[in-house]
């Protein structure tokens, strides 16, 4: 197989790393692959393995993920350790978690859930717990907005050719404001924003948390419950019932400020709507915008989502009915989703 030709990038990562660890024979391999412009390398020094992640300044600014890291890092949550950087080019070496995810352990078929997931609750509730400083932003009512509209304009419009009339639009606008209300409702904490398996790793003594850039003050329900109504692997539903209430039952005791759990499950499915209909508009993005088709791979599972949650809140028929009308028909073909 003929490998790619090395970029100026390529060389001037390679270089960095090899003066970084004082290794001139260090090689790097790709260790993952991301949906934004960060990239990570492994490679193998006589000291052991270490990481490179690599943030083209002009595509992505290594700097929130440093300043969220050291948040995260002083309220004792378990980060990788930063070696050496160089902001100016975009270079971080990082010490090597692993290469085993939580997500590559469920599919692997030799994890223990539910002590892995006890292990993610240890860390989250240390997020939770964390004072948001002034300056980090709100989840506020235009940012989740925005995200919203990514369905409408990718999924929707974008992918699945549709054109909503004045009464569709209005029924979606509808559903989006009841969603809404509930999310800003909701007690407002220090939020990862991507805390699912596939940004967690397995380490001696616990679990590390990564990819944790997106940061924000925001619903208290929305972290846990993107551990369980994930993109890349779904679980039973009496399984993510029992998860919830292990929880919400830890979060009480460590004096995390959750209502009754009734009123948590509510709050936790309608955080997880907004990000199922937000993650439907960014997976269209990838594929139409930024050439990476396969996560649109995952779209059904999105769907199937909808359909555990919608029929429990009976003011939320707007959305069921433009699923139901247009979205079901639509991927019907192409995935096998039954119209």
């Amino acid at each position: 197989m003929t490998q790619p030709h090395p970029t100026d990038r390529d060389a001037d990562r390679l270089n960095w790393a090899r003066a970084a660890t004082g290794d001139d024979r260090l090689e790097l391999a790709r260790a993952s692959f991301d949906a934004g412009f960060r990239s990570y390398w492994r490679g193998q020094t006589g000291a052991g393995s270490v990481i490179v992640m690599d943030s083209p300044p002009e595509l992505e600014d290594a700097r929130p993920w440093l300043r969220i890291r050291e948040m995260l890092l002083a309220g004792g949550v378990r980060v990788p350790q930063v070696r050496a950087q160089d902001l100016e080019r975009g270079f971080l070496l990082l010490e090597d978690l692993g290469q085993q995810t939580f997500l590559q352990a469920f599919e692997a078929g030799h994890a223990d859930a539910d002590a892995l997931f006890d292990a993610a609750f240890g860390e989250l509730l240390k997020i939770q717990a964390l004072p948001c400083p002034e300056d980090l932003a709100p989840y506020d009512e235009a940012f989740l907005s925005r995200e919203l509209r990514l369905f409408d304009e990718w999924f929707l419009g974008r992918h699945l050719g549709l054109t909503l009339d004045c009464g569709d639009l209005e029924r979606l606008d509808l559903a989006y404001r009841r969603i809404l209300d509930n999310v800003l409702a909701q007690p407002q904490v220090f939020v990862h924003r991507d805390y699912m398996p596939r940004n967690l790793m397995p380490v001696d003594g616990g679990v590390a948390v990564i990819d944790f850039q997106g940061a924000l003050k925001g619903p208290i329900a929305y972290d846990p419950i993107s551990l369980f109504r994930d993109a890349f692997i779904s679980w039973p539903e009496q399984r993510v019932e029992a998860w919830l209430a292990r929880y919400h039952a830890r979060a009480i005791v460590a004096g995390i400020p959750l209502p009754e759990f009734a009123r948590f499950r509510r709050d936790a499915d309608f955080a997880g709507l907004q990000r199922h209909i937000k993650i439907l508009g960014l997976f269209a993005r990838l594929n139409h915008r930024d050439g990476k088709p396969k996560y649109l791979a995952d779209a059904p599972r999105f769907l199937r989502y909808l359909d555990i949650v919608l029929p429990r809140y009976p003011e939320l028929a707007p959305l069921a009915e433009i699923v139901e009308r247009y979205v079901r028909p639509a991927l019907a073909p192409a995935t096998g989703v039954p119209a």
